[in-house]
């Protein structure tokens, strides 16, 4: 088994998957892959399982409805601490984040506890819409002035943790729904001490399907940033 555990979730991304796993085992072809599929109507979980005949590493869950990022990635950590991973890595499946980056999240992993790719520090790039940026760079301004927290980049999935020096770290103490779920797991990051590291990465729009982040997200990390700087 492998130290590192990669792990994206799905839901309509048939057009995206396959390539995305392959080019994961192409930048480093040691680590396990665990995909979560939320039921997708577009049949990604079909295309996962003959996938899974040509990459032995691979390993996929099938939940009978779409429960959300946030239980999907709460489910991915505690998988890797009860299958004895060091290292976990979480990131996008529509190929908007790059896995070239793996090999140094992984290798900044020995030394950090935490790492995250940000796209709002020197050598980063955020490619998305005009008002998606927008909105994606003053909310992570305004998450960051709020909480008081040095680190300029909250909001995206590329991130590693070292769950060996996590201790006694666990997600299900999140309690924010949906992207605020991200936000949140920087925040306890942060309020227990541990070291947070961020890398540069280059954030791509999806090519193919949509985006899955609701209008009402907005509002919802407002109201949790408040909800987190009155504690």
């Amino acid at each position: 088994m492998s130290k590192t555990l990669v792990f994206t979730a799905t839901y309509n991304e048939v057009r995206n998957i396959k390539k995305l796993i392959s080019l994961i085992y192409k930048n480093f072809p040691k680590a396990d892959i665990l995909v979560i599929d939320d039921n997708s109507p577009d049949l990604t979980y079909k295309l996962l399982k003959k996938l899974k005949k040509k990459y032995k590493n691979l390993k996929i869950k099938l939940r009978d409805k779409k429960y959300g990022l946030d239980s999907a990635h709460k489910f991915a950590y505690d998988f890797a601490k009860k299958n004895g991973y060091v290292k976990l890595i979480t990131m996008d499946a529509d190929l908007s984040h790059n896995p070239i980056e793996i090999k140094k999240i992984v290798r900044l992993l020995d030394k950090s506890e935490f790492v995250i790719g940000s796209r709002y520090i020197k050598g980063g790039k955020c490619e998305l819409p005009l008002l998606r940026y927008l909105i994606s760079f003053f909310g992570n301004k305004f998450i960051k002035f709020f909480l008081g927290i040095k680190c300029n980049e909250f909001t995206t999935s590329y991130r590693g943790f070292n769950l060996i020096k996590l201790k006694n770290f666990s997600l299900k103490k999140i309690k924010s729904k949906g992207y605020s779920f991200f936000m949140e797991t920087v925040y306890l990051i942060n309020k227990k001490n541990f070291k947070i590291t961020e890398i540069p990465i280059k954030f791509k729009n999806r090519i193919y399907g949509k985006s899955k982040i609701p209008k009402i997200e907005i509002l919802r990390t407002f109201f949790n940033v408040i909800r987190l700087k009155s504690k």
